[in-house]
């Protein structure tokens, strides 16, 4: 009687830690940010160890795919997270119960909070990503299905039907223009210099040879 109370005291005592660390592990805690990837992808400290994370049930338009290549809104969303993410004064992270904590890709798949915000949830309301890679009654996911009707019905981002417009490549091809006429004017102007100068070697010489025949 005696073993098996001690038993199932054992076992007990070797459940505190596990249950304890079940709660703390969905719990939010706080990172260090790393590097930028992508849109719903970036880089992270735990513990001093590097780590990339992949945020939870969302998708971004791809930026450097081997088959789709750049995707409209692609580099918005890349920016958007890179930028929020490298100027939050608070980055914080959960698993979800519902969630493996890896994909096969060995990234962690996590919620993401910048300064208290669901960065997720942001992306979603400035139509730069959907709700996607629903495995689980995930923790937010009706928060993010229901700013997601709201951006789709005002027709936010991506689901605009329009594509971003590029202002860098409209710079680059404006500035690029520009050079091309200005060298084209130069061009012509040295042209046609170099053209009358030639003409008045050929004239004063002329004239000194018509000079010399006469005299």
């Amino acid at each position: 009687m005696k073993k098996q109370w001690f038993v199932i005291l054992i076992c007990f005592l070797l459940m505190i830690p596990m249950n304890g660390f079940a709660k703390t592990n969905y719990e939010k805690f706080e990172v260090e940010f790393s590097d930028c990837v992508d849109g719903d992808t970036a880089k992270f400290y735990i513990d001093g160890e590097e780590v990339t994370a992949r945020f939870l049930a969302v998708d971004t338009p791809e930026t450097k795919h081997p088959t789709k290549g750049e995707e409209p809104y692609g580099k918005e969303a890349s920016n958007y997270t890179c930028n929020a993410l490298k100027e939050a004064n608070k980055i914080e992270l959960q698993y979800d119960m519902e969630s493996d904590e890896k994909d096969k890709y060995d990234r962690i798949l996590v919620w993401v909070f910048v300064d208290g915000e669901l960065l997720q949830d942001n992306l979603i309301k400035e139509g730069l990503a959907e709700v996607a890679y629903l495995y689980g009654d995930y923790q937010y996911t009706s928060l993010l299905e229901a700013d997601q009707e709201i951006a789709k019905n005002n027709q936010v981002g991506k689901w605009s039907g329009e594509d971003p417009i590029d202002y860098e490549t409209i710079i680059i091809v404006s500035v690029s223009f520009l050079a091309i006429m200005i060298l084209c004017i130069v061009s012509v102007k040295y042209r046609k210099k170099t053209i009358n100068k030639v003409k008045r070697k050929a004239k004063n010489k002329f004239k000194k040879e018509l000079k010399k025949y006469i005299s």
